[in-house]
């Protein structure tokens, strides 16, 4: 599968309008769910054609790195190889001067073509940066997309289930007869409101047994300072 086709699909799915398809579904979770699963079978071909562009993109990048590295080394050499040409030359060795100049002449055309192949890999690779650019950028938009699928999905089954209960439970009481004194629903009232007025009535005689627990410590409290108060008495007349 091409670049250009996974970057088309990409976009596409990018741009996709959920609730459009929504409102055109038929049953809109088995539509989600079909979604889901497409979102994550594109993406995952989409990460594919992304680590392959990326990888053909360094190496693209690891070749210019070298044409550029050997430029710098051939120019180098050139220039050992002119110096050394000029040194035997002053020296009055023409012959050895002509050899290394010509080496030097080999060195440039070596460092010559090494920058051409440099330059020529340069639009190349920023032509495939900007691709590499939109393919992130398009996989970001689809996992984006995939979580709100998956949010919408999820928010869709716990509608469903809501709406089904209530009218699991509207058509119940509706075949009741809430009229009918001899309904089991009445009869039921009934059972409740008894089990009501005993809790009622365990309140109050829980309460009326509190207070009166409290007065019988009221009393206790007052014979007690009675008692203190006598046996101060007593104590002050024997002084």
């Amino acid at each position: 599968m091409s670049k250009q086709t996974i970057l088309g699909r990409v976009t596409q799915l990018a741009k996709a309008n959920i609730n459009a398809l929504l409102d055109q579904a038929e049953d809109p979770q088995k539509m989600l769910d079909q979604l889901i699963r497409d979102y994550t079978n594109n993406i995952s071909e989409a990460e594919q054609a992304v680590a392959t562009t990326i990888g053909n993109l360094r190496m693209l990048e690891a070749d210019h790195r070298e044409d550029v590295e050997a430029a710098g080394e051939w120019g180098g050499k050139a220039l050992a190889a002119s110096r050394k040409a000029d040194e035997l030359r002053a020296a009055g060795s023409a012959a050895d001067a002509d050899r290394f100049d010509n080496l030097a002449k080999v060195a440039l055309g070596r460092q010559l073509q090494s920058e051409k192949e440099a330059q020529t890999a340069e639009p190349t690779i920023a032509a495939q940066t900007e691709v590499v650019d939109k393919l992130k950028s398009g996989l970001a938009s689809m996992k984006n997309k995939l979580t709100e699928l998956q949010a919408k999905r999820d928010e869709l089954v716990a509608r469903a289930k809501t709406a089904q209960a209530q009218n699991t439970m509207l058509d119940a009481v509706k075949n009741i007869d809430v009229m009918d004194p001899t309904s089991d629903l009445n009869r039921f009232e009934e059972k409740v409101r008894r089990e009501e007025a005993m809790a009622l009535g365990k309140q109050e005689l829980a309460a009326s047994s509190l207070d009166a627990q409290f007065e019988s410590l009221e009393d206790i409290g007052k014979t007690s300072e009675i008692e203190a108060r006598l046996a101060a008495l007593k104590q002050g007349r024997a002084a």
